[in-house]
């Protein structure tokens, strides 16, 4: 007799990564797509989701030796904002095509939460490309940030690359605050810098392209003012958002997670400080895992009947398809 298990997925930038596995243990087969779900009219697209899902899934479940996969959870970058055709579609598409009866839409800063630090009350950072806090007392949900590079996104990859470019471009003129350092490094990769706006502006990957230039920041902090004080200041916005979202009572703990935090010392050294000044009642801990790991760490949670993580129409949301009519 086969046993039933777990679906546990992440979608983000990259594509989807799915584990699969029974409860209470390390997954037992996992596997990835290259392709971004769609997003459109309606939001994040469910059936190129389903698309890319079910054929993985099914691969993943036989590898394992797993019969229905009765609890799924899936964590999604922009649920928040584009989630509505995920809640409406994906709980029937899944009990339909893979015998779900009890699953999880969340959105992917609550997979880093929980991968970052279990359901314990605190905040995490999660940054990369872009920077969304998100902190809980375990009663509810707050989270700061994650507009996007036009609109926010401060302190993460994009804002330190763009802020770095900026420097550069104040050399080329003659204005103050001007980094020569960085403008050599940005011409360098970039070639002439008359040419960044229409290098920049018209594209779609605009934030990943200024993101890359992030790590030439921190090449250049060592001996440049100029670019130790823009990673001096990412910490602070880093610091302001965390401060916003994490609970100001007890003993929480505050964890980092994402691909921004391998920039190294010259970002974490002022980062940390900040966080110790604003935050000295919170615990820095280093993270535990990925948003995968927390989406599996919910699973395991919700096939056992032991989720203690609150409910939130924008961020985490619970179907049990056996309660549902339609």
């Amino acid at each position: 007799m086969t046993a039933s298990g777990y679906l546990a997925v992440d979608s983000g930038g990259s594509g989807l990564r799915v584990a699969v596995g029974v409860p209470g243990r390390e997954p037992s087969a996992r596997g990835e797509t290259p392709e971004p779900v769609r997003t459109g009219a309606r939001g994040i697209d469910p059936a190129h989701l389903m698309d890319q899902l079910v054929p993985v899934a099914r691969a993943l479940a036989a590898e394992a030796g797993l019969g229905a996969l009765d609890t799924a959870v899936v964590g999604a970058a922009g649920f928040a904002s584009l989630g509505d055709a995920l809640r409406a579609e994906l709980p029937g598409a899944l009990a339909g095509e893979l015998g779900v009866r009890a699953m999880a839409l969340a959105a992917d800063a609550v997979t880093a939460y929980v991968g970052a630090l279990g359901p314990r009350p605190g905040a995490v950072l999660a940054a990369g490309t872009g920077l969304i806090a998100l902190g809980t007392d375990l009663t509810g949900w707050r989270r700061a940030d994650g507009w996007g590079h036009l609109l926010g996104d401060c302190g993460g990859g994009a804002w330190i690359g763009r802020a770095g470019l900026e420097a550069a471009l104040r050399a080329h003129d003659g204005r103050d605050g001007g980094s020569a350092p960085l403008l050599a490094r940005a011409e360098e990769r970039f070639g002439p810098v008359r040419g960044l706006p229409g290098l920049l502006y018209p594209r779609s990957d605009r934030a990943a392209v200024l993101a890359s230039f992030a790590p030439e920041v921190v090449g250049c902090a060592a001996l440049d003012p100029v670019a130790a004080d823009i990673l001096r200041a990412a910490a602070r916005h880093l610091t302001d958002s965390a401060a916003a979202v994490c609970p100001p009572c007890g003993a929480p703990e505050v964890a980092l997670t994402g691909g921004l935090f391998k920039l190294g010392d010259p970002l974490l050294v002022p980062l940390r400080e900040e966080l110790g000044r604003r935050l000295p009642h919170a615990r820095q801990v280093p993270a535990e895992g990925d948003p995968l790991h927390g989406a599996v760490r919910i699973a395991t949670d919700l096939a056992t009947d032991r989720l203690a993580l609150p409910g939130d129409p924008a961020l985490l949301c619970v179907i049990r398809i056996r309660d549902r009519n339609d």
